[in-house]
Parts: C-alpha cells; structure tokens; sequence
C-alpha cells in the first residue's frame, strides 16, 4: 500500500486504484490474467473517469453566465489526485471536491466519490456526483476503461465479438474532430452481436445514443479463453474505442453525457446530454466489470 496506489481482492481477483485521476490501472484474475490494458505508447491510460464532460466542447471552451473557460477533453477528473476516504481490503473509495483550481476551468460546486468494491467474481465501481453547491450544477459522467484487446496472447483480435443484453438496432453517433456530428450510421450491431475489428475505428468511437442494453460480453468465443461482461445502471449512451492503427487495447465506455453537436454553440448549461443536479441533492451512477474463462 502506497499513497499512489491501492489494490483490493478477494476470492482470486486483485484491482489496483491510483489515487492519481481515481483511475483502476489493473484487474486480474486468480490465474494472473490481466484484462486491464497496461497503458503504452499506443494510449497513456488505462480507465480515465471522464469529468465533468463527456468528449470535447467547440474550441475545449464552456460559457456560463458571460465567461468562458477552458475545458480540454473529457474535462479534469482524469489529471485530478483525488483523496483517499477509504482504503479497505476489499473495496476503497476516492474523492475529488471542487476547489480554486477546478473552478478556474468549472465555476461550479461538487463532490465526486468513486467507489470501487471487488467479490469473487468482478468488480463494482460507483461514483456519486454531489451538488454542494447554491445553483443547478450542470455536468457529465463517464467511464473509459481499456481491455487487453486480445485478452489471451495469439488469439486473432478478429475473433473478438461484443454481445449484448439487448438488441441495437438504431443508428449509431460519430465524432470528427471530437464534436458530435449530426449525421449518423447504420448500427454495426448484428442483432446483439458487434464483431470487432480495427477498421471499425476508422472513423473514431462507435457511440450508442441511447443504448437499450444494460449489459454486454466481451469474448472470442464461447470457450475461447478470458472474457469479460460489463453492466451498468444511470448511464444513457455507451462508446466503443479503439486506435485503427493496431494498438492493442478495448474501450468499453458507459456515458451520461457526450462531446458537443458540431452545431453546438450555446451556454453549458443548455449544451445536450448533461445531468442538471439541484443544489444539495445527488446522482449516482455504476457499472461491474465480471471476468472469467471459458
């Protein structure tokens, strides 16, 4: 146990937390498999916690009430210490509350605790957003996690297939430049079945909006080694991400929230896919991340 890093277990599993960003850097299984992607050249992290935007705004500025601030992409969470208010064996908690520097980029009042708490077979991560401040405070939420991609040496990454609890048939979201566009494209979704692919990413995240599913598989196969299922509960929109250049990681991320409409030029406030929380009350979102092998 380090100020820096926390690692939980129990029944086999191991996850590490870094205080740095609040940001889960591994989790692996009794067998030593590692499913989390162990950053590299191709991508500097592992599972950034996207806050308080999802994505990019027009210029990385936000307006409100006359002022503009600058908010680089997926906001500051990320590139945050948060503080340790909890550190147990088998689950820890971090916090991140506002302060001068956050709100030189944000002028608004919260407190964000990210939960992570491991049994035998995954790990739950929650995070309640808190509005401690005296007006609605506008914001978004979202997960980035990366997955080995493949998760099992010499296994083709064209095998690898995301299914899900549901069928997604609507249309799906692309970013260019990081906004939003207007446009959309057929669902690559096969039913429930996504197959993978790098050329999928050709043209940046695939981004459900709204996803009907709750949950979905990541796998090679039905026995085909490690896979992993991810669910989730308060987020509306899910991406998918990959580097089309051959880097070897996954994104499975559930949203509250996405990158501005390339048309977008407004206050923050009235910019689409925000939470709008009251002064003193709360949203809590979560999802669990399973593992297995088969």
């Amino acid at each position: 146990m380090t100020d820096d890093t926390h690692t939980i277990r129990s029944g086999g599993l191991t996850a590490t937390i870094k205080a740095q960003g609040a940001e889960l850097c591994s989790l692996k299984d009794g067998s030593g498999t590692e499913f989390v992607w162990q950053a590299g050249p191709a991508w500097v992290r592992h599972a950034p916690l996207l806050f308080p935007i999802v994505g990019r705004l027009a210029n990385d500025e936000m307006r409100h009430r006359g002022k503009t601030y600058r908010m680089t992409q997926h906001g500051f969470a990320r590139d945050s210490r948060f503080a340790w208010g909890e550190r147990g064996e088998s689950s820890c908690a971090l916090v991140l509350e506002d302060s001068a520097a956050t709100r030189a980029l944000y002028p608004f009042a919260f407190r964000l605790t990210a939960t992570y708490t491991i049994d035998g077979t995954g790990l739950d991560l929650s995070f309640t957003v808190v509005n401690t401040g005296a007006e609605t405070l506008p914001v978004s939420l979202g997960g980035h996690p990366a997955f080995n991609w493949p998760l099992q040496a010499g296994v083709p990454k064209e095998s690898y297939a995301l299914t899900f609890s549901d069928e997604e048939p609507s249309p799906v979201r692309r970013v260019e430049g990081g906004l939003l566009l207007a446009a959309t494209d057929p669902s690559p979704v096969r039913g429930t079945v996504l197959p993978l692919s790098e050329s999928l990413f050709t043209n940046d995240a695939v981004i459900l909006d709204p996803v009907n599913s709750h949950a979905v598989r990541y796998a090679a196969g039905p026995h085909a080694g490690p896979w992993l299922k991810m669910s989730w509960r308060g987020f509306r929109e899910l991406g998918v991400w990959s580097k089309p250049s051959g880097a070897p990681f996954l994104c499975i991320e559930p949203w509250r929230g996405y990158a501005s409409p390339r048309n977008f030029d407004g206050e923050f406030s009235d910019k689409p896919g925000l939470m709008h929380i009251a002064p003193g009350a709360e949203e809590e979102l979560s999802y669990r991340i399973e593992v297995g092998s088969s």
